[in-house]
């Protein structure tokens, strides 16, 4: 079998399967446990359906804007080169950088917002506990002795990277902030459900109570820096951000109501100088040409690399090591956690806070609630035979709309507006 560097620092339960396999082919590619786990989710159905579902615009806005797959490969190297920097097993930060949105319904946060609300009394929605129920359940690869769904049954160490919010639903602290409209939050961030949970329990074995593994922590902090940086350069490209010309008061009032409600205009105006210095912050009005073009993209790996390096030589200079699974924690100085809170306030206010978005996402929530409905109303006629199955399994109400909602959450941005013009129009 191969190995890495940090192959020593995993133990066997960290490689352990929740259904025992086994062994492969002996004419097969020799590949470690780890690496079988990347390639189960790059295969899987609901990776490939990230291509249509949205990231901050839909996917069917413009070509250049990201999407959720886009994204998450973007996501999946900034976690590879962070992991192989702190010594931590690459495959398992990129495994889990891959598979962090696949629990996102179409339209992005904003479907995830309408789910939540459809499905409050029946477990509530949560995009990363939907993740873990995909892997674990939905995505069909593996059975256990029952004849039940066992989902890609990826290695403990890699689920367990794969979890963001390791608490239950009744665990979770209230939201705060406000959405996009002005509302407030109502999204509770968790990353089980009550029927997931003896497989979250099995995962969790040897774990701190909800806390993250180091790996989880690399995703998680890759996905911010990822999308901090390349929102700002998607609403730059489509003309809704121009970063030598912004409405900074407005902004930071942004900044305050959705990431950091400490930080006052002094404050972020410093945080917002440190990064104009940067050699490749744009002096000039965005103008599309390839120059244009080119510099921003300077630009986004200047800031990526700084984040990151920030984040290693913090890490580094708090212990030595190994950063494996619960032996370390990922160090992020508060500067840096500001700089990226900038950069995602700049992005929230210019595109997420604009009038024709808060209009659009309106008219999506009242589409998929509309489209649950209808699906509640048709049963099993109207679901796909994976779901109508699980439907004939739900001995209550409340399983019957787990069941609609893990339909409706799996569709792509075009799929659920064509489903809604079949059953509701």
């Amino acid at each position: 079998m191969s190995t890495s560097p940090t192959a020593d620092h995993y133990a066997a339960a960290d490689r352990e399967r929740l259904v025992e396999e086994p062994p492969k082919r002996v004419d097969a590619p020799v590949r470690t446990p780890f690496e079988r786990d990347r390639a189960r989710v790059v295969h899987a159905a609901s990776s490939r359906r990230l291509a249509a579902k949205t990231q901050v615009v839909g996917p069917q806005t413009d070509d250049f804007v990201r999407n959720r797959l886009t994204h998450s490969l973007e996501v999946a190297q900034v976690a590879r080169d962070l992991a192989r920097a702190l010594g931590c097993h690459p495959d398992i930060a990129e495994t889990a950088a891959l598979a962090h949105d696949l629990g996102h319904p179409p339209f992005g946060h904003n479907g995830e917002r309408a789910l939540a609300d459809l499905a409050k009394d029946a477990g509530g929605f949560e995009g990363n506990a939907q993740t873990l129920r995909l892997l674990t359940r939905l995505e069909a690869k593996t059975f256990d002795a029952d004849g039940r769904s066992a989902g890609l049954n990826l290695t403990r160490a890699t689920l367990d990277a794969c979890t963001k919010y390791p608490w239950s639903r009744s665990s979770a602290e209230p939201p705060q902030g406000l959405h996009a409209d002005g509302s407030p939050r109502t999204v509770v961030k968790f990353g089980v459900y009550d029927d997931d949970r003896p497989v979250f329990d099995w995962m969790r074995q040897g774990a701190v109570r909800a806390a993250q593994c180091v790996e989880a922590q690399v995703m998680d902090l890759a996905d911010d820096v990822a999308y901090s940086v390349h929102d700002v350069e998607d609403g730059v490209v489509a003309g809704r951000i121009e970063l030598t010309a912004m409405d900074r008061p407005a902004v930071w009032q942004t900044v305050r109501e959705w990431y950091v409600p400490d930080a006052d205009d002094a404050l972020l105006d410093e945080v917002l100088d440190g990064l104009v210095a940067i050699e490749a912050w744009p002096r000039a009005a965005y103008d599309g040409s390839r120059r244009h073009l080119a510099a921003l993209k300077n630009l986004t790996s200047d800031v990526i690399g700084r984040f990151c390096g920030a984040v290693q030589e913090a890490t580094f200079a708090a212990g030595e090591g190994p950063f494996v699974r619960y032996r370390a924690a990922l160090v992020v100085p508060e500067r840096t956690r500001l700089e990226i809170a900038v950069l995602k306030g700049i992005a929230a206010h210019y595109v997420m806070r604009a009038d024709d978005r808060v209009a659009l996402m309106e008219r999506q929530r009242g589409l998929l609630a509309e489209l649950v409905e209808a699906l509640l109303v048709r049963g099993p006629e109207a679901l796909d035979r994976p779901f109508a199955d699980d439907w004939a399994g739900a001995d209550d109400a409340g399983a019957r709309l787990r069941v609609v909602v893990d339909q409706v959450a799996s569709l792509t941005d075009a799929s659920a507006v064509s489903r809604h013009a079949e059953l509701c129009e």
